[in-house]
């Protein structure tokens, strides 16, 4: 009964749009006021304790560090580099937006930033160039998602500290991966293009080119050069990272390229914090609802009637892949983390399932909820950049939707993707 109220209260808020934090908050508070199992106070308690957390702290810096980066000039140069790699070739204008939603994912380390910050730039430029709006909508919508899996990664911050894993090597782990999704993006696109005859920009590769582009970007490149190689030299822990990349970021923006005026900090600022507030809540609420979730002894049920099902490794992961699909097209992928880890790592533990590889994979499958409906953070930020209706971007991320389903596949099922570069 405990588990009915808990999640039947949870859907039927989320159903009648209630915020997802709102909603996991009240979900716990009327399993309290059922259960009588703990005081109501234990969820106040809990709320403050989730955050108050030293590797919790990473997450507002690498908030704060991506609204600077995205309104100090980066995007543009980034830009610009993709373009000289790859703007010639037919659909190029379509990889280079690609390119630069990974560069931009390694800077942000989030999927609606980078949909915010590259769409905006890419969509009405796409268009002009004669591409079709729903796919360049569709392209960077899919593309943004690359951001929660190239680090630094807020989702695999949150997965390290719930599961107990290293968050730098999760960093690393999720290179391969998030290249591999944005490859399969571009083979998309290659093909799309030359079906619908988009072609390149008529500008050759040239290494003057390329050496321009990349003198322009190297102060942007250097990021996440900085942020990876500092944790994993064992310079400074994700957290000092993260304040380390939020000056590094003002430094570029008012003396490197002097993009970043003063007047805009109080509007970044701001932005920040309220981004801030809206993920501690969430995390906040999802921690409650979590330790309920142990409290009533639902993850042990959870692994048993997996283990049920089959014994076979394959069959299990897959039957989790399948859960967290479902998950992400109705659960902020916080949320989700923070309540399923407790509950689906023990199982992948128990068929040889590295941590690190899962929390990949995790990351992976909960990144394709972002362009899923209802609860598709990318599609709304690409709806509100584009002017599409949600319906109409819904159907034209259905081919991107396949490919990142594809690239999933491979990233379970051959682990060196993952742990090719902690070997």
């Amino acid at each position: 009964m405990t588990a009915t109220l808990l999640f039947g209260g949870l859907t039927a808020l989320l159903l009648v749009s209630v915020p997802i934090g709102i909603a996991l908050g009240v979900a716990s508070l009327l399993v309290l006021i059922y259960s009588n199992a703990l005081p109501v106070e234990y969820i106040t308690q809990t709320l403050i304790s989730a955050v108050d957390s030293f590797p919790i702290m990473a997450v507002p810096f690498f908030i704060l560090a991506a609204e600077i980066m995205g309104k100090g000039g980066i995007s543009n140069r980034l830009f610009n580099l993709a373009n000289t790699l790859v703007g010639h070739r037919t659909g190029g204008f379509a990889m280079a937006t690609i390119v630069t939603c990974m560069f931009f994912a390694a800077i942000s380390g989030s999927g609606p930033a980078t949909v915010a910050a590259i769409g905006g730039i890419m969509i009405p430029s796409m268009v002009k160039m004669g591409y079709d709006k729903r796919f360049a909508t569709g392209l960077v919508v899919a593309a943004g998602s690359i951001g929660v899996l190239i680090p630094p990664s807020i989702p695999m911050v949150i997965y390290g500290i719930v599961g107990s894993a290293s968050v730098g090597e999760l960093f690393i782990a999720g290179i391969l991966p998030g290249s591999i999704v944005a490859i399969g993006l571009m083979v998309y696109a290659y093909f799309y293009s030359k079906k619908m005859g988009y072609k390149g920009t008529g500008e050759k590769f040239t290494p003057q080119r390329f050496l321009k582009s990349l003198g322009e970007a190297k102060w942007a490149l250097l990021i996440p050069i900085i942020i990876i190689g500092g944790i994993y030299g064992g310079i400074f822990t994700p957290t000092e990272a993260a304040a380390v990349a939020v000056i590094y970021a003002l430094v570029v923006g008012f003396f490197l390229y002097k993009e970043l005026k003063l007047k805009d900090l109080p509007k970044i600022f701001a932005d920040s914090a309220l981004t801030t507030a809206t993920v501690l809540i969430i995390i906040g609420a999802a921690t409650v609802f979590g330790r309920i979730l142990t409290i009533e002894q639902i993850p042990s049920q959870v692994a048993n009637f997996l283990l049920s099902i089959s014994e076979n490794p394959i069959v299990i992961i897959m039957l989790i892949s399948l859960l967290l699909l479902f998950v992400g097209c109705f659960m902020d992928t916080l949320a989700a983390i923070i309540i399923l880890t407790p509950i689906l790592l023990p199982i992948v533990a128990d068929i040889g399932y590295d941590p690190v590889h899962f929390g990949v994979i995790m990351v992976a499958n909960l990144a394709i909820g972002f362009i899923t409906p209802p609860l598709g953070v990318n599609l709304f930020v690409g709806s509100g950049i584009s002017g599409l209706s949600i319906e109409s971007l819904s159907k034209a991320v259905v081919p991107f939707f396949i490919v990142m389903i594809f690239t999933l596949i491979l990233i379970i099922f051959i682990p060196q993707f993952s742990l090719l570069f902690l070997e």
